[in-house]
């Protein structure tokens, strides 16, 4: 965090001299052809709407000289513009990814709704994935969920607009429509699903190495694994082929996920406990419930799993 701040620090002074540096070789240029600031700003003031031919040369040597001594400094001030502005999107990603692995949902909504009006896709792909966690907390209410949650899929829909080349924009826009159609009936949350397994699988394609989006793809299957039976006929309505998948694919990209990097997320071992006890293999429920119930809690979410994964395992 430190030599973040000192990056931005040092981006600000370069900014500074480069901006003296650019009207200094102007002042120069203008005072060379007997044009100073100060009688450059009066010009036209008094008869000065018919330029003699002296005046003519002298403002052009002006602008001559300007192109000459100054285009090195303007493009030097141009590009301390960019160096600055980087090194201030850097530190707001910084602290950003620190907050949200400290688990400091409300600090961290905070820091990025001062940049809401931001133009960075980076920024807009966190600041959706914190309102939607904002959206999860216990404490929050069902109209306040509601709202974040349709926040939520603005900022990520931006995100995608801006670019669509990082993973991370399809991974929470995917998990941002899911939400909504929380809210939207049966038929339109299973119209989103091929559009939200297209996503995933887009953030898959953009990182392999992403375990979340691995995970996340083996939710989308275990969800259709286990879909009721009064859902398919709402959707073999909708589509000729409707969504579906199996309890083994979703067991491969939960594995999958955990081969990536092991232990990286309590709702993926909770999971894996989960889709081996639809298989009926009570000796790897066992051993991944347990896991699910021992590892640390950081979140409401590793709570809230460990409280399932405690009565899951009471059960078998």
């Amino acid at each position: 965090m430190a030599a973040s701040v000192s990056l931005v620090a040092a981006a600000r002074r370069f900014h500074r001299g480069a901006l003296w540096a650019v009207r200094r070789c102007l002042h120069g240029a203008l005072r060379g052809a007997g044009l100073g600031w100060r009688q450059q700003a009066s010009r036209g003031q008094g008869g000065g709407e018919v330029l003699g031919k002296s005046r003519f040369f002298r403002r052009g040597f002006a602008l001559s000289a300007f192109s000459g001594l100054g285009y090195e400094a303007y493009m030097l001030f141009c590009q301390s513009s960019m160096i600055l502005a980087k090194a201030q999107v850097d530190e707001v990603l910084d602290q950003a990814d620190y907050l949200y692995g400290s688990g400091e949902t409300e600090k961290l909504y905070q820091l990025l709704d001062q940049h809401k009006n931001s133009e960075n896709a980076e920024i807009l792909w966190r600041l959706a994935r914190a309102l939607r966690d904002l959206a999860q907390l216990s404490h929050t209410s069902a109209e306040k969920k509601k709202q974040l949650t349709y926040e939520a899929l603005d900022y990520a829909k931006k995100a995608l607009e801006k670019d669509p080349t990082i993973f991370a924009v399809h991974k929470w826009y995917a998990i941002c429509i899911s939400d909504v159609g929380d809210y939207e009936g049966i038929k339109t949350k299973i119209a989103n699903a091929f559009v939200i397994k297209e996503h995933f699988q887009k953030a898959i394609e953009l990182n392999p190495k992403d375990a979340t989006s691995l995970h996340l793809m083996g939710i989308w299957c275990y969800t259709f694994a286990e879909m009721p039976w009064y859902q398919r006929k709402i959707a073999a309505v909708i589509f000729a082929t409707p969504p579906s998948s199996t309890y083994e694919e979703a067991l491969r990209y939960f594995q999958k996920a955990e081969d990536v990097e092991p232990n990286f997320y309590s709702k993926n071992m909770l999971f894996l406990g989960k889709t081996y006890m639809k298989l009926n293999n009570r000796k790897m429920a066992l051993l991944w419930l347990t896991k699910a119930k021992e590892r640390l809690v950081h979140t409401e979410e590793d709570m809230q799993v460990q409280k399932e994964a405690v009565e899951l395992l009471n059960s078998i």
